[in-house]
């Protein structure tokens, strides 16, 4: 199966992506492989302290960006829903819902990562 049926499979809007690319599925692609490398770079983690409560949103907003950028729609909504949970101070289901995450962006990135490694 190619990434982009994968892709689609685990709720990416993989046709808003590409449109926002012109059509380039390639570039779509490759962006995609970023985005995995970038997981890798800026890990997200239920276990933050409340008072490094900062540090937290600072990662998980920019991983929030990157999947609306791509429209990698189960990430984005997890993550603006743990970004509103932090600005409130509710620091206990912003963990909640971090865990419940943690496997889906997983898949997502594994899935990515062995597209990149079959190409590379």
């Amino acid at each position: 199966m190619e990434l982009l049926e994968e892709m689609k499979t685990l709720g990416v809007d993989v046709e808003e992506g590409t449109d926002r690319l012109m059509g380039n599925t390639a570039l779509y692609e490759r962006m995609l492989v970023k985005f995995a490398d970038m997981l890798q770079e800026t890990p997200v983690s239920p276990d933050f302290s409340e008072k490094d409560c900062g540090g937290a949103l600072q990662s998980i907003h920019a991983l929030k960006g990157a999947a609306g950028n791509l429209s990698i729609r189960p990430l984005y909504e997890a993550y603006t829903e743990i970004v509103n949970l932090l600005r409130a101070g509710e620091v206990s289901r912003a963990r909640d819902e971090i865990r419940r995450i943690l496997p889906v962006q997983e898949e997502i990135a594994a899935r990515i990562r062995k597209y990149g490694q079959e190409q590379g």
